[in-house]
């Protein structure tokens, strides 16, 4: 479909798709229930490491994914659509061995420290937070929020790559398959500057759609917009030229 537009504008047409696959990552970022250094100690709810780690975890698995499916099939939909079932995949499989880790190693229950009910479940979890915590563990609207953000992000990590291979097949069909390591060692970096973007604009704990930091996604959305657009303008140069070479 790609190759029926030619010309500047094919190329503003691809620019455009890296920045909303950035978008995309940025979005994903703030959906993931994410707890840091407190949630490994059962101090916050979310999974205990880092935003940065946890969505760099699940783009690279979607990133993965997407290569390995868009050389067997070259299908760009299918490719995308693996990247974002795969990435959502590693998530919930994290937030399922957090909870087994909280529930049947530390011994606490599920439950959030901002809100009084479940949004999907309605059942309370004042109740269950543990004095001098700001809860712990991943409560059900939290974990769905987070495998949401894990398909999210790794549709847009997906679509990246996918951009930049269509770049180079576009300039040298014959050097697609060396072309590969490189789209993905780009998706990779783009992946991880829109979730530094996505870490700074939380500013530590995250439970998901529901925590109040989500209000503040817009502000991060113009950022990744517009650093990546500046990005994509370099990672669609160095496809080009290096497309035509290798």
């Amino acid at each position: 479909m790609i190759e029926l537009i030619s010309g500047n504008l094919l190329y503003l047409l691809l620019l455009i798709l890296i920045a909303f696959g950035a978008v995309l990552i940025t979005i994903s970022v703030h959906l993931i229930p994410v707890g840091g250094a407190p949630a490994a100690m059962a101090q916050a709810m979310g999974v205990g490491t880092g935003t940065t780690q946890l969505a760099a975890g699940a783009g690279l698995t979607g990133l993965l994914s997407t290569a390995a499916v868009f050389v067997i099939s070259e299908n760009e939909f299918f490719g995308v659509l693996i990247g974002g079932v795969s990435a959502a995949l590693m998530i919930a499989i994290v937030m399922l061995v957090s909870n087994v880790g909280y529930i049947y190693g530390v011994g606490i229950v599920p439950a959030s420290g901002k809100i009084i009910r479940d949004p999907i479940t309605k059942d309370r979890q004042d109740i269950y937070v543990s004095k001098g915590t700001e809860g712990h563990g991943i409560p059900t609207a939290a974990f769905v929020s987070g495998v949401l953000g894990g398909m999210i992000g790794g549709i847009g990590g997906a679509l990246i790559y996918i951009v930049l291979i269509q770049t180079a097949l576009l300039n040298s069909a014959s050097s697609v398959e060396m072309m590969i390591p490189i789209a993905i060692m780009l998706s990779i970096s783009i992946f991880f500057i829109n979730s530094v973007i996505a870490s700074y604009n939380i500013g530590g704990t995250s439970e998901g759609y529901y925590d109040p930091k989500f209000k503040k996604l817009p502000d991060a959305i113009i950022v990744s917009a517009s650093i990546t657009m500046i990005c994509g303008i370099l990672c669609l140069f160095i496809m080009t030229r290096l497309g035509g070479i290798i």
